[in-house]
This record gives structure tokens, C-alpha cells and sequence, in this order.
């Protein structure tokens, strides 16, 4: 299992559920605390404000599932399948992903502050606005996906590859050009010269 940089260790469970279809359904303010779902099956749930607190959920299917204004705070998510799934204005504070998949995920605004997301293939996915402070994003493979206007202040990008990322917008002060594939990225001219910068370049205005 991954490990979270803060050190902080995986939250303990109270109970387990297994096997759960939850298809198509409303949970809308629903609240969950310390359970560990085991293949449960959240495709096209609908989910506005609902709350789970340290929990874990291990090859669970979030296709096509939407969730507004809702919270997986503290969560771990483990195998599990995030097509198609969108996340709007929703906490993931200190939520840990292994080993899942993002294709056509999209998250727009919230807060992803501390979410750990090392090694992640997140090519197919897209963030807008959306906080992602001291994210790790240790060796994610982000090439041709969408991180426009993200607050990345003190994320970990070490090894990450942005190749052909439209980074428009998003701040870029924690890159270290040096270990991160940038090639063809999309960036605005003043994130030009924060990369710049952080070659050790000279940048002047004349």
C-alpha cells in the first residue's frame, strides 16, 4: 500500500461492507464514517453532499457517477474505476489513490489539498479550478491531460510526466523542470517565466 506523505497512516475501519450494489442510486446526504466498502458498485450514483470520513473502498466502480458539493475526506481508494465519474466543488482533503483509474474523470473547483495521487495514469483526466495543494503527484503520468487554472502550490511533481498538459492558469512555482517531462506542455507566457526561473535562467525584459 502507498504510503501518504504526510506520514499520516492509513485510518482504521469499523466495519466492512462486500459486495454492495448501489446502481443508479440517489445518496445525496448520506453520511459514513470509518467503513471499508469492498466492491461496491457506485456506477451512475447521483451524490450531492454526502459525506464519507476514512474510508476505504477497494475495487469500487464509480462510472459514471456524479457527486456535488459531497466529501471523501481522509478516504482511500484502491483498484478502483473512476470512468466517466464527475466531482464538483467536492473535499478530498488527505484522500490516498492506488492503483485506479481516471479515464474521462473530471473534477472541477474543491479542495484536493493533500491528496495523494503517486504514480497515477491521470492522461484522460481533467481539474478546473480546483485546489491541489501539496498534492502528491510523484511520477503521475499526466501527458495530454487538463490541469487549467490549479493552485499546485507545494505539490509534489518530481518525475511527473506533463507532456502536451494544458497547464493554463495553474500555479507552477513547486516544478522542478529538472525531473519533470514538460515537452509540449501549454502554458501561458508568465507561467513561461516561472519555468524559466526555475531552470536558473536570467529572465529580463530587454
Amino acid at each position: 500500500m502507498a504510503d501518504r506523505k504526510t506520514g499520516a497512516p492509513t485510518p482504521r475501519v469499523d466495519r466492512t461492507v462486500t459486495g454492495e450494489s448501489w446502481y443508479g442510486r440517489d445518496i445525496s446526504g448520506e453520511s459514513f464514517d470509518r467503513v471499508a466498502f469492498v466492491d461496491l458498485d457506485l456506477t451512475e450514483v447521483v451524490n450531492r453532499g454526502a459525506t464519507f470520513t476514512e474510508c476505504t473502498f477497494r475495487r469500487a466502480k464509480f462510472n459514471c457517477s456524479s457527486h456535488t458539493d459531497a466529501a471523501f475526506v481522509n478516504c482511500t481508494f484502491t483498484n478502483c474505476t473512476l470512468f466517466d465519474v464527475r466531482f464538483l466543488e467536492c473535499k478530498l482533503v488527505g484522500s490516498l489513490f492506488e492503483r485506479c483509474t481516471f479515464d474521462m474523470m473530471k473534477v472541477v473547483g474543491g479542495n484536493w489539498s493533500l491528496v495523494g495521487l503517486p504514480n497515477a495514469d491521470l492522461s484522460g483526466a481533467s481539474f478546473s479550478g480546483t485546489r491541489l495543494r501539496e498534492a502528491d503527484l510523484t511520477a503521475a503520468r499526466c501527458q495530454g491531460g487538463s490541469f487549467r487554472d490549479v493552485d499546485l502550490a507545494g505539490a509534489w511533481l518530481a518525475q511527473a510526466n506533463l507532456t502536451d498538459c494544458d497547464l493554463r492558469g495553474s500555479d507552477l512555482g513547486a516544478l522542478a523542470p529538472d525531473s519533470t517531462e514538460m515537452r509540449g506542455a501549454i502554458v501561458t507566457y508568465q507561467q513561461a517565466v516561472t519555468i524559466a526561473v526555475a531552470l536558473g535562467l536570467d529572465v529580463r525584459a530587454d
